[in-house]
């Protein structure tokens, strides 16, 4: 019997993990906005990929790794913490030029954007201390089957809609031309949205 209780709960705290702009958000908004639908919906598939993976690994018990080794939480957040200041940091600096992409030159095929949201989504440190600590933490342990492929339904589906969205709207040649024009006020948001997240992230592991 599927636990609708327990869907409802990830699915509230995995809605809010995902519109928080972060790396995956600005990879597809960019490999959008300089290439073609296909290719970021290409990027999009690495992504959901990679959240499906970590969605199973919080499912099935990262989350009580993190609870016997208190220190392995601390280094994945403070990671985390330091990957997301640098992502951003980066993001700001690199933001003055407006004619080339934040992430150098996009793939220009399929299997390249398709690693390039794996690549960015596996390395993000950010999305381990989430998947770990928070999704792990509202995800009930023991589900039963159907259960767990209804969760996983769930980050699958909310994922793809979500990142598809922004890359079907930056994709839009009247919404691309203006993201590249304005990309550097842009990107300068976005970056620092994210520093804020890690400097938050700093300071909720400070002692009080």
């Amino acid at each position: 019997m599927i636990d609708l209780h327990a869907i409802a709960v990830v699915f509230s705290v995995y809605v809010i993990g995902v519109i928080i702009p972060g790396p995956n958000f600005v990879v597809v908004a960019h490999q959008a906005a300089y290439s073609r639908t296909g290719l970021a919906l290409a990027m999009v598939g690495g992504v959901v990929l990679v959240n499906l993976f970590w969605a199973s690994a919080a499912i099935l018990g990262v989350g009580v790794v993190f609870a016997l080794f208190p220190w392995i939480a601390l280094a994945v957040k403070v990671l985390g913490a330091g990957y997301l200041i640098w992502f951003g940091g980066r993001l700001v600096l690199k933001a003055g030029g407006t004619s080339q992409p934040f992430m150098g030159n996009t793939p220009t095929d399929v299997r390249g954007a398709f690693r390039g949201g794996v690549a960015t989504n596996i390395v993000n440190p950010k999305s381990i201390a989430y998947f770990g600590a928070v999704f792990s933490a509202a995800a009930p342990r023991h589900v039963n089957i159907p259960t767990f492929l209804s969760m996983l339904a769930v980050v699958a589906t909310v994922a793809t809609l979500w990142y598809g969205f922004v890359a079907v709207v930056f994709s839009h040649d009247a919404v691309a031309s203006r993201f590249r024009r304005g990309k550097a006020w842009m990107d300068r948001v976005c970056g620092s949205v994210i520093v804020c997240i890690g400097a938050r992230q700093v300071w909720g592991l400070l002692p009080r």
